[in-house]
């Protein structure tokens, strides 16, 4: 699911081109597949006009009222622990986060800060490729009690990943969506034919 709002994909369309978010080129993705674009989203850290901008947009999702009796949020590492974090703080909810890998062995927690039984945690994340990081951080969150049955990303590259997390009981939450995006910067000018179709081609839904 996901917000249908064209002022505001322009503007998130705005923030990925002037930060350099947006890049072309060959790139090996973190689950081995080859992409024509990347979007890396830690420039925005830098940036505090567009980082508040993508609070607001990730604010406005969580705040829907199917979201809002969610009593803890999560961040995967590392863009969703930089943005989760602000958004537990701005919303005064307690934020835990997941690690990649447990750091000691005979503690055997994956995930840090206080998690109680029935607790119930969304999952924040930048860009949502197959899913497979959410999914292992649902994983984590709910053999320590939690209950996850929500993520929340800035952008789905539409490449299953929502069908992915459908099959482990989790929705999906994007601001936007690469198709979206693709059209959007294609309308601005930001990106030319070519391009575009690039970024189309790589749409699975």
């Amino acid at each position: 699911m996901r917000r249908q709002d064209r002022g505001r994909d322009d503007e998130l369309c705005d923030i990925l081109m002037r930060t350099g978010c947006l890049k072309f080129g060959t790139f090996k993705l973190a689950n081995g597949t080859l992409s024509s674009y990347y979007i890396d989203l830690r420039s925005i850290q830098s940036d505090p006009v567009a980082l508040k901008r993508v609070i607001f947009f990730y604010s406005s999702i969580l705040e829907t009222s199917e979201l809002k009796q969610v009593r803890r949020i999560a961040g995967v590492p590392t863009v969703g622990i930089a943005f989760g974090s602000i958004l537990a703080f701005n919303l005064a909810k307690p934020f835990i986060y997941v690690r990649k890998a447990t750091k000691e062995p005979a503690r055997g927690r994956r995930v840090e800060g206080i998690l109680l039984p029935g607790d119930k945690v969304v999952v924040i994340d930048d860009v949502i490729t197959t899913g497979k990081n959410i999914m292992e951080a649902a994983d984590a969150i709910r053999s320590e009690g939690g209950l996850v049955e929500d993520a929340v990303v800035l952008i789905d590259r539409q490449q299953r990943g929502m069908a992915n997390l459908a099959k482990i009981d989790v929705r999906l939450h994007s601001f936007s969506t690469m198709q979206a995006i693709a059209g959007t910067l294609l309308r601005k000018g930001s990106i030319d034919d070519e391009q575009h179709r690039e970024i189309v081609s790589q749409v699975l839904r």
